[in-house]
């Protein structure tokens, strides 16, 4: 029962072991939410404590320094098992990443399809839904527009250039 580095690398083993296998193999998803113990709760009140005693480094201008984590901040964690019991082959992923979350939830629709053996849906997204061959439109002095986009008057291209700061 292994559990697996990446979400696209669940993914893809679990998209193979459903087509090899779509009646029986099953996914399952486990959303926990737990309360820290005591020792974690410790040693994240110790981190914060080291950090705080550090000096600030002031000549770091790229980022900001990380935000300080609450020591009684709850953990929660995203569990997917892919299970075939013909084969016993079963695949975990596990993720406490809120935005990963989202993502994993879409990619079970997908893999869905294929356990109810459905044609996967190719989806264009280069091209807007709307778009297409569309009536000319007419305005109020009888001429024919193309587009419903008004098009500009010519735009100034000329202003003043950005000066260079010294070195």
């Amino acid at each position: 029962m292994p559990y697996l580095n990446t979400s696209t690398e669940w993914y893809e083993q679990s998209s193979l072991l459903l087509k090899a296998r779509p009646t029986s193999t099953r996914i399952t998803s486990k959303y926990t939410v737990l309360k820290p113990s005591a020792s974690k709760v410790k040693k994240r009140e110790k981190y914060a404590a080291k950090q705080a005693a550090k000096p600030a480094n002031t000549s770091r201008t790229s980022s900001p320094p990380p935000q300080s984590q609450n020591p009684q901040e709850v953990t929660a964690t995203f569990v997917l098992k892919t299970y075939d019991p013909v084969s016993g082959t079963c695949l975990q992923y596990e993720t406490t990443k809120a935005a990963e979350v989202g993502r994993l939830v879409s990619s079970l629709g997908r893999l869905g399809r294929e356990m109810a053996a459905l044609p996967e849906a190719i989806e264009d997204l280069s091209a807007p839904q709307d778009a297409g061959v569309a009536t000319p439109k007419v305005d109020e002095q009888g001429d024919a527009k193309m587009g419903g986009v008004p098009v500009p008057a010519a735009a100034g291209t000329g202003g003043k250039k950005k000066k260079k700061g010294k070195k």
